[in-house]
């Protein structure tokens, strides 16, 4: 059985998974911010990659550096950014 443990007053939010990873998070994150499995969305980035010849690659690694990883409140590039606010 399938809990939903979204109790609808909390917006959903897109991270990079640490459970079920398999480089950085991002399919995981994106599949469970979808709701679908995590295999559909590492075969579709696959096609992207095929398609278009490597570009999936650079969505990957754009979508590592933007969407924070589970736990943390900031991405790599909002930390980065905040480090050049205050420093």
């Amino acid at each position: 059985m399938m809990v939903n443990m979204n109790d609808g007053n909390t917006p959903k939010v897109l991270v990079r998974r640490l459970n079920g990873r398999m480089l950085a998070g991002v399919c995981a994150g994106i599949s469970d911010y979808f709701g679908v499995d995590v295999t559909l969305v590492r075969v579709i980035l696959a096609v992207i990659c095929v398609f278009t010849a490597g570009a999936g690659i650079l969505a990957y690694l754009v979508a590592w550096a933007v969407i924070p990883e589970e736990g943390e409140p900031a991405s790599i590039i909002e930390s980065i950014f905040n480090k050049s606010q205050n420093g």
